[in-house]
């Protein structure tokens, strides 16, 4: 049975059904100078506990978080477990070939979960989404 919302003028309607919306976080930023990757996984985190479609593209200084065992010793998070934990729950992440290249990163220092991607692919889910946030 449909459920029925009233209107503030008291006219009974059928409840428009939620439509999931579609958010790409970019990270840009270097993951360890700051909380701005700490707090966009965590932005991150709860849009797909609340049932979003979360895609995350990791670029520029920030592919140091997707590079095995690149956490640092002390660190205060763990950046990379986060991660790893929002693509178990369903979120999609893609990395910047080039960035990649550019550090000097192997493709097999990257975590497994990681697709190599282009800035087509990047224009693509920036096309796609309903909204984009860039961290």
């Amino acid at each position: 049975m449909p459920t029925i919302v009233r209107s503030l003028f008291g006219h009974a309607r059928p409840a428009r059904p939620r439509r999931v919306a579609s958010v790409l976080i970019v990270l840009s930023q270097a993951p360890f100078d700051g909380d701005a990757t700490w707090n966009a996984l965590r932005l991150a985190g709860t849009l797909v506990d609340r049932g979003e479609a979360v895609r995350l593209f990791v670029m520029n200084d920030a592919i140091e978080v997707v590079r095995q065992g690149s956490t640092p010793a002390g660190a205060e998070f763990d950046l990379q477990k986060m991660l790893k934990d929002l693509l178990a729950k369903g979120a999609r992440l893609k990395i910047c070939t080039t960035c990649v290249n550019r550090c000097g990163i192997g493709h097999g220092e990257v975590i497994p979960e990681a697709i190599m991607a282009t800035m087509a692919d990047l224009a693509s889910w920036v096309v796609e989404s309903d909204r984009a946030l860039v961290f």
